[in-house]
């Protein structure tokens, strides 16, 4: 561990807040320290930031605007793709610690930094496509035009689970954009987000960047976060979390005529058919549901089974759960990690209390691991559970490794049962018959921003929109035109003619 750690600069003590190369000295009274839900080990200590240093980097990102947003787009395009090459030569330390910090499996790390150097990627050649539109005039004489223009700073909120990636999705399309970016990591996971600002430090630093054009910033709800969300200076927040946050969030920029981009709550469904193909759809089940140990937002939490292969999907289920190695992640022999933290554990217990008692059966897993490896009480045996899509607990969205088992008999009642909860973030289904995959896809199909046939519902695609639709929040971020919310639309009108016609044809004698 200590060798990432020094391969990432880390130190012992760690400051809160930075505007690209230089780093603010915080009050050492409000240090906070983070340790790894893998042991327990200590990872590293921080002094959060406070009103103070907020007040700093908005002032200095302010400034950097003005100097950024005239440098040419693709010129902006050459430090991202520049990022991205240190990116590529940091993969495997920034995977260990993301890994380390956040529990989920080295490969999963690993992946997590790959998605940081495609966005990248992505960036560098859209930084040559912002594209507007030549549109035809009513009046002789003139030409109408759509540009698209830089539109100030943005703060990027992200979750623990994707401490990294998220960033990466917003900040490198805001910065060919033109924008500059305050990142507010999550307080549980908050040092793999340091160390990425000093792993970006180089290039700022070679090319000039102006100071404030990546800026982070950790600290307290009150003081960080609210402070960020009701701030007139910063006109578009993306935010990763909770729907109970999202609300929040979506409230206090709407107050003030903010935008949002909000990546909130997922209870993702596959549909599997009694014609899907079972190699496929089984690996795709597991992964879905225990990958990063059932903490992301496009976990598979439903699976809504055909009548006729119920029972035997349930035990082929039972017997492929019963094969997972759980333990520390950074041994890439192991499948599954552990949770964030014992609040987490709690709420996942909850969670099968309660699906007792509304009438469902946990067929498999679910308990708390203990003893040699587990001293941390953070480890679960991820759970298979029998429930109807209307139990309470199934249309709530618990972050943990439950899989609920839902039958169906007709493809419409399917559907019913995917599009009948207050999320819609992402859906599949599993089938060979190509009705059901069209109705799927149809407008009467999947409600869900994601909809996949005949793979899960995890591992998006960075060159895809992301996000989803009801609770979800209905923000895009990363691929497809999701830059087009990080810019503001302009329409320009050109006059080359001796005339100015008015509208309904009035005149004025002057």
């Amino acid at each position: 561990m200590q060798e990432f750690l020094h391969l990432l600069r880390l130190e012992p003590v760690n400051q809160g807040a930075s505007t690209g190369v230089n780093w603010l000295t915080c009050d050492s009274s409000k240090q906070t320290t983070i340790t790894s839900p893998v042991d327990g080990g200590l990872i590293g200590k921080i002094n959060k930031a406070g009103a103070k240093e907020y007040d700093q980097v908005l002032a200095t990102a302010e400034k950097a605007f003005q100097l950024w947003r005239v440098m040419p787009a693709p010129k902006r395009g050459e430090i991202v793709r520049q990022i991205g090459n240190v990116l590529r030569e940091n993969k495997r330390s920034l995977g260990q610690l993301v890994s380390y910090e956040m529990g989920k499996s080295l490969q999963e790390g690993m992946g997590e930094v790959q998605e940081m150097i495609d966005i990248c990627d992505f960036s560098v050649g859209l930084s040559r496509q912002l594209y507007g539109l030549t549109i035809a005039s009513e009046r002789p004489n003139h030409r109408m035009m759509e540009t698209w223009q830089p539109l100030g700073i943005v703060g990027v909120v992200t979750s623990f689970n994707f401490p990294v990636a998220v960033w990466a999705w917003n900040a490198m399309i805001a910065a060919v954009c033109g924008d500059v970016v305050i990142w507010k990591p999550s307080h549980k996971t908050p040092l793999s987000a340091i160390a990425t600002q000093k792993l970006i430090a180089d290039v700022l630093k070679e090319n000039n960047v102006p100071e404030g054009v990546f800026s982070l910033i950790t600290g307290d709800t009150r003081e960080i976060s609210e402070r960020i969300t009701q701030d007139h200076r910063v006109p578009l927040i993306s935010a990763t979390g909770s729907t109970r946050m999202g609300k929040i969030v979506g409230k206090a920029c709407a107050e003030r005529f903010g935008r949002t981009i909000l990546e909130l709550g997922g209870n993702n469904a596959i549909i599997l058919s009694q014609e899907a193909d079972l190699k496929l759809a089984l690996p795709a089940i597991v992964f879905g549901a225990v990958g990063t140990a059932g903490q992301r937002c496009t976990t598979t939490r439903r699976l809504i089974v055909h009548d006729s292969i119920y029972e035997s999907i349930r035990e082929k289920l039972v017997t492929a759960y019963s094969t997972l190695r759980i333990g520390n992640p950074l041994d890439e022999n192991n499948h599954v990690g552990p949770l964030i933290d014992k609040e987490a554990v709690h709420t996942m217990q909850e969670a099968l209390k309660k699906l007792k008692e509304q009438g469902g059966k946990v067929v498999f897993g679910g308990e708390v691991l203990s003893g040699k490896g587990y001293e941390t009480g953070t480890y679960v045996r991820p759970a298979i559970c029998e429930a109807k899509n209307e139990y309470p607990i199934v249309q709530e969205e618990t972050f943990a490794p439950i899989l609920y088992l839902i039958r169906y008999k007709t493809i419409d009642e399917a559907i019913s049962y995917q599009n009948g909860v207050a999320q819609g973030l992402s859906s599949a289904i599993f089938t060979n018959n190509m009705l059901e995959m069209e109705q799927f896809l149809s407008p009467v199909g999947s409600d869900c921003g994601i909809a996949n046939v005949n793979i899960g519902t995890s591992g998006a695609e960075i060159g895809g929109a992301f996000g989803g639709e009801k609770e979800t929040g209905g923000g895009h971020e990363s691929g497809s035109d999701s830059w087009k919310m990080y810019m503001r639309r302009q329409t320009v009108t050109i006059n080359y003619g001796s005339t100015v016609p008015l509208a309904q044809g009035i005149k004025f004698d002057l």
